[in-house]
């Protein structure tokens, strides 16, 4: 009995073909027990070495290839088995046959597929891109409506001695299927029509699984049901209707959370929010939020009639009460806004309001009262890989709002907005943040505007090393007391240490202004942490001014969660 371990060492292998062979003669069980090694044992396995390597190369295109063993049995404390291979010549495929007969065989997409086959004439053959062709081949048929899809004939013929192979796969499509009728149990307070919403498909359309899996994933994602299955029964179809059976445990409808948190912007600040998801069994939801910080208070109530037509579609009508006491501004506002949202697909989102408010207002030395009608647009988009921690993705918001004297407001103007980010991975874990806001008033004077739809600049979000609101033209005693026009970028680089945490260096610019010949851009640059939890990020900066006389420090800190 020998008391050593064993090392394996594979000569004349590389890449992959290394990874499967070092995986195919790896130590077995029993071989080597508290440090000691049993000879027989080892013996035994040396003898199996050379056919372990030879199967572990055939997928790779190598039939004929030629192992060679050594066992090294050194005075010191290590066995050393040797294996020494020779690939030889890899197997061609030298006469490939790959059709697809029946109704399918027209169908555009699986056309598509059979000409980008990965195994042509003169490639060598590789048995895991044969089967991962073949299993998508199929899996493409099934999703296109064929649920009888199936392969006649799959053969591959193989000659050693002549390194040759020949592919024969034929797949027999059957026919084309439809969705049937769509039965809904265990949800009776909510309205049928409504559960229709979350629907991917209507009946009489192609079958289609991934429509299947996306129909479960929007009720998943509605935060009303505990547990949702749904089901496509093929062994009840009749006339090649397939009947889906859409089965839900709903959620309570009626909650109330409570929320706690900090911002420098806003300071300390409490939310306590009421909501119901199914209002009366109409599948209405209501919200009423209330908001108490520092320097922010609102109390804001939205009732949301679902579109029958379109998941992302709905009206909605919002009523709140505001009041911001800044060390720029302080304004109290009353507001009502119904919009109608029509959802386009592909994170895709338009809408058109009509806002209602009224405002009174101290900035500057200007103490003003402020009545507003104003009609506007909005289009936002929004694709993201993670809504936790995103590595990649874009979004952007584009908006168009108004007001005149002959709709009832006490002044006339014209703004448009837009604001977006992009976040763009690099290579060792790092990740590229730019971001972007802007906007333009077309207004004689700024005097009757309310600071609700003036621009300021400057705080957590905006240009970080200033206070919030604190950057914008200001009047002749000094006072900030906002700008028509606004312009802030910022670039952020971030490092990845751990699954939740990260450090970042950014940088910021820009301003609000009244004149775009003066635009007195302002930047800021600095460091900061990152926590990311499942109710979003943690961020700790510190920034500092850059470009002027006697550059100030300041720290931000956002911090929130859901109780």
């Amino acid at each position: 009995m020998a008391a050593e371990p064993v090392e394996v060492i594979v000569e004349g292998l590389e890449g992959e073909e290394l990874k499967n062979v070092q995986a195919a003669v790896a130590l077995p069980p029993g071989l080597v027990q508290e440090g000691r090694v049993d000879r027989l044992w080892l013996d035994r396995f040396e003898r199996q070495v050379p056919e372990r390597v030879r199967r572990a190369l055939e997928p790779f295109g190598y039939y004929n290839a030629e192992v060679k063993t050594s066992l090294e049995i050194p005075e010191g404390p290590l066995f050393r088995l040797h294996v020494k291979v020779e690939t030889g010549e890899p197997v061609r495929v030298t006469s490939g046959k790959v059709e697809i007969h029946g109704p399918g065989a027209q169908e555009k997409k699986l056309k598509d597929f059979l000409n980008a086959f990965p195994l042509k004439e003169g490639d060598i053959l590789r048995q895991d891109k044969y089967d991962e062709a073949k299993g998508a081949l199929k899996a493409q048929a099934l999703d296109l409506g064929y649920l009888d899809a199936d392969f006649s004939i799959h053969v591959i013929r193989v000659s050693q001695t002549e390194a040759k192979a020949s592919i024969e796969l034929v797949l027999e499509t059957g026919p084309l299927y439809r969705f049937g009728e769509v039965t809904f149990t265990g949800a009776s307070i909510y309205p049928e029509f409504y559960l229709r919403r979350y629907l991917n498909f209507k009946s009489g359309e192609v079958f289609s699984y991934s429509k299947i899996s996306q129909t479960q994933l929007n009720l998943i994602n509605s935060d009303r049901f505990q547990e949702v299955t749904v089901e496509a029964k093929k062994e009840e179809s009749q006339d090649l209707r397939v009947p889906v059976t859409v089965t839900l445990i709903p959620s309570r409808p009626k909650r109330l959370r409570f929320g706690i948190g900090y911002e420098t912007d806003i300071g300390a600040k409490l939310s306590a929010r009421y909501q119901d998801v199914n209002f009366n069994r109409w599948g209405h939801e209501l919200n009423v939020e209330l908001n108490v910080s520092q320097r922010l208070q609102g109390l804001v109530t939205r009732y949301v009639l679902p579109s029958r037509k379109d998941l992302d579609s709905y009206t909605s009508l919002r009523l709140g009460l505001q009041r911001e006491d800044n060390e720029t501004y302080d304004s109290r506002s009353l507001f009502l806004e119904p919009e109608y949202v029509h959802g386009f697909g592909r994170g895709m989102i338009g809408s058109v309001y009509i806002q209602g408010r009224l405002e009174d207002f101290n900035i500057g030395e200007e103490d003003g009262r402020s009545r507003l009608l104003m009609p506007g647009l909005r289009f936002s988009r929004r694709q993201y890989n993670d809504l936790i921690r995103p590595t990649k993705g874009y979004r952007f918001a584009l908006e168009t709002r108004g007001a005149a004297q002959i709709l009832g407001s006490d002044t006339n103007f014209l703004q448009f907005l837009v604001n977006g980010d992009g976040l763009i991975p690099l290579p060792g874990r790092f990740s590229l943040l730019m971001r972007v806001e802007g906007g333009t008033t077309l207004a004689d004077s700024l005097e009757d505007l309310p600071p609700s739809v003036r621009f300021f600049a400057g705080g957590d979000r905006s240009v970080r090393g200033y206070a919030y609101q604190s950057l914008g033209p200001k009047d002749a005693f000094g006072d900030v007391t906002g700008g028509k026009h606004l312009l802030v970028g910022s670039i952020e680089l971030e490092k990845a240490i751990a699954k939740i945490f990260g450090v970042a260096a950014f940088y910021d610019v820009g301003n609000a202004f009244n004149s775009f010949g003066h635009m007195n851009l302002q930047q800021g640059v600095g460091l900061g942490i990152r926590i990311y939890t499942p109710v979003g990020p943690i961020r700790l900066d510190l920034a500092r001014q850059v470009g002027v006389k006697d550059p100030d420090f300041r720290i931000h800190f956002t911090v929130g969660f859901g109780l």
